[in-house]
């Protein structure tokens, strides 16, 4: 099953106003564990495997939102290692379930608390693996593996599918891999590709991108794994054009509209994807 990830389809939406733009929707929840994810969560065990420093017998810990915890737990099933996952306390329940169904351990973290409290779910993971025996950190928020799946993966089916002929990459970003990785193979291929990230209010990687150091004050209150409040290490705020900051409701209408009208259910990153992708598209002329 695992072979199946990548070589996800490209769909064309016809039903959008986009203007003069043609957008089209990378579908990534059709990956085995249902998001772009499980080509971090490959990678990065691969690499690790590689050099030695997952061997069996190993442990992994890892902090994660959501996808890459479910990603990693379907990977480690298959290969017989055992997992431990930090997640905030508002993460999806389901989403939990399924985590654990697969015999991952889930450790719940304060979502209460930022990237400075002891509390904080990233932190308590890099405490988890100095003080389990035999245990490695994966840390996809700073692992190079994690965007160079997207660098040697993600962004050249783009290209290919869309036949080398493409103005923008539209990607919001969480690790920061996606975006990274997929914007340097287009700056080797094509340059003038316009680099756009998608950020939910509230977020400070788009500020981080413009230089403004402005954040939004209405914080989105439903986007949790989209953005952050701090700037993880894959992210490369250099490689990026523009930014488009997306509110919770142009979030959520966007995602109705393209289930209603396309047929697609998208969870909460494509919202944002695709919400920032139309206000891309309407300021082209």
């Amino acid at each position: 099953m695992l072979d199946l990830t990548g070589n996800t389809p490209i769909l064309k939406l016809t039903r959008f106003d986009t203007g003069g733009s043609e957008l089209f929707l990378k579908l990534e929840h059709q990956n085995p564990g249902g998001s772009i994810s499980d080509r971090g969560a490959q990678s990065m065990i691969a690499a690790g495997e590689s050099d030695g420093r997952i061997v069996p017998g190993h442990s992994l810990v890892e902090a994660s939102t959501g996808n890459m915890g479910l990603s990693l737990a379907l990977l480690a099933a298959d290969k017989g290692y055992p997992l431990v996952l930090v997640v905030p306390d508002n993460v999806n329940r389901d989403q939990i379930l399924h985590i654990r169904a697969l015999g991952a351990e889930v450790r719940l973290a304060r979502a209460d608390v930022d990237h400075g409290h002891a509390d904080y779910f990233i932190n308590i993971a890099k405490r988890l693996a100095n003080e389990l025996p035999h245990s490695y950190y994966l840390n996809q928020y700073a692992n190079p593996a994690n965007p160079l799946a997207h660098e040697l993966g993600t962004g050249p089916e783009i290209w290919e599918q869309m036949q080398q002929n493409m103005d923008a990459f539209v990607s919001a970003a969480g690790s920061g891999a996606t975006l990274s990785g997929c914007a340097r193979f287009f700056r080797t291929v094509a340059p003038d590709i316009e680099i756009v990230l998608a950020d939910p209010e509230g977020s400070v990687f788009a500020a981080a991108v413009d230089g403004s150091g402005n954040v939004a004050q209405s914080a989105s209150s439903l986007i949790d794994h989209v953005g952050g409040h701090s700037i993880p290490g894959n992210f490369d705020p250099t490689l990026i054009d523009s930014a488009h900051t997306v509110s919770d409701m142009e979030v959520f209408s966007a995602l109705r509209q393209l289930l209603r009208q396309e047929g697609v259910l998208g969870g909460i990153s494509t919202g944002v994807n695709l919400a920032a992708a139309l206000k891309y598209c309407a300021l082209q002329t």
